[in-house]
């Protein structure tokens, strides 16, 4: 079984940070983590060379991202979600939803049919893993539709969720809807009763139906502020409600775009590092140019890292998860070990695989991200195979050739 082992830097391990710190990797997991006071020495292993200017975390959790690197969750097919597997760990992102779009019921089903074939046989270590399905739409609010297709627009429907959840295998694992329509809280009760997770977004909803959907099961507020009734002083909408509620963990678009940075840090303020999961809501065109791409069969304009449709509103983002951590640090004040918590802890918590994502422990998927002094990222690890390594020049390298300072 292949050992590599990782030396000298920062390590922010489950538990503690460590300021020189080693992870040893076993194959796909994580066999130990510790001080260098205790690194093993006597073990055949592949040694990668850090120092104080590295942190070493575990790998991010993008729970909704629609495509990046020219391809899209809704072309059904193999090669789209590849050609994003292999994309995602330059930004450190070692796993993530498949998150569809509203379309025609066929187009839809197509998509969790590639999904459920993608993660039965091409789901391999060295590319981000497919964890499952983010179903965003079709039963969202038609005054809420943001980017989402209004034409094929439908009320919550248990039936055809059950339909869509035969046709993917089961691996439909979060939900987004409007409670407030007919059929909402129905969704929302069988959502919850067969572990699948209940997000509200793309909604109009007021307080009250807010508070009877959360008592229905929704534990989940799908990118906020964005694609939802906002707050005002005499009615606190979705965007309040969520906020009040505890039980409502919240996606945030942290692109200083889709959400200002001092509502960035207003939300931090509120929910703290645990009520909060970063998402980048990423379409096709990330990791490309400028241009004009395709979103969910309309038309979307990319300029200047602005994905918008020809009305001019919001379609999606071109953000890499890791420049998302950057952005709320300097918005919020917070600490690296927050913003983790953020992007690999809560997200894993609420999709219920912190048995083996979501942070830094022996036993755990060797999802392995190394980080330098600006948190850009140097080396990310899926499953213990090295998926993605930035090339830069060095004063030195350590006996296996990778950067060593």
């Amino acid at each position: 079984m292949k050992r590599q082992l990782l030396k000298n830097a920062v390590v922010y391990a489950e538990t503690r940070k460590m300021d020189q710190g080693y992870v040893l990797i076993e194959g796909e997991k994580v066999a130990d983590i510790g001080p260098m006071s205790r690194c093993p020495t006597d073990i055949e292993a592949e040694v990668i060379e850090l120092s104080s200017r590295f942190s070493v975390i575990p790998g991010l959790i993008d729970v909704h991202i629609h495509g990046a690197a020219g391809a899209d969750v809704m072309d059904a097919t193999p090669s789209a979600l590849h050609a994003m597997a292999n994309a995602l760990p330059a930004e450190g992102t070692t796993s993530f939803l498949a998150t569809t779009m509203t379309a025609p019921s066929e187009q839809i089903e197509a998509a969790l049919m590639n999904v459920a074939r993608y993660m039965e046989q091409a789901n391999g270590p060295g590319a981000a893993e497919v964890l499952g399905v983010h179903l965003e739409g079709p039963f969202l609010s038609p005054k809420r539709a943001g980017a989402q297709h209004p034409r094929h627009l439908a009320d919550p429907d248990v039936s055809l969720f059950r339909r869509w959840q035969e046709a993917a295998r089961g691996h439909i694992r979060l939900v987004t809807l409007a409670p407030e329509r007919d059929g909402g809280l129905d969704l929302v009760a069988y959502l919850k009763k067969t572990g699948v997770v209940a997000s509200i977004g793309h909604s109009d909803a007021v307080y009250d139906e807010v508070k009877a959907a959360v008592a229905a099961g929704v534990t989940h507020a799908t990118h906020l502020f964005n694609g939802m009734r906002g707050i005002h002083h005499r009615e606190p909408g979705v965007a309040g409600a969520v906020l009040m509620h505890d039980e409502v963990v919240c996606e945030l678009i942290a692109d200083g775009l889709h959400v200002a940075p001092p509502m960035v840090r207003f939300t931090y303020r509120n929910k703290g590092s645990d009520g909060l999961i970063l998402i980048t809501d990423a379409m096709r065109a990330k990791c490309l140019g400028d241009g004009k791409y395709d979103l969910g069969g309309q038309e979307v304009t990319v300029r200047d890292g602005e994905a918008r449709l020809a009305d001019g509103t919001l379609a999606g983002s071109v953000l890499k998860l890791a420049d998302a951590l950057r952005r709320v640090i300097d918005s919020t004040g917070c600490t690296l070990e927050e913003v983790i918590r953020m992007a690999s802890w809560n997200p894993a918590k609420q999709l219920c695989v912190l048995d083996r994502k979501g942070s830094l422990r022996p036993g755990k998927d060797a999802d392995v991200v190394v980080l330098d002094e600006q948190y850009e990222v140097a080396m990310t690890f899926c499953r213990g195979a090295l998926a993605y390594r930035k090339q830069r020049k060095t004063q030195g390298a350590g006996r296996d050739g990778h950067e060593a300072h």
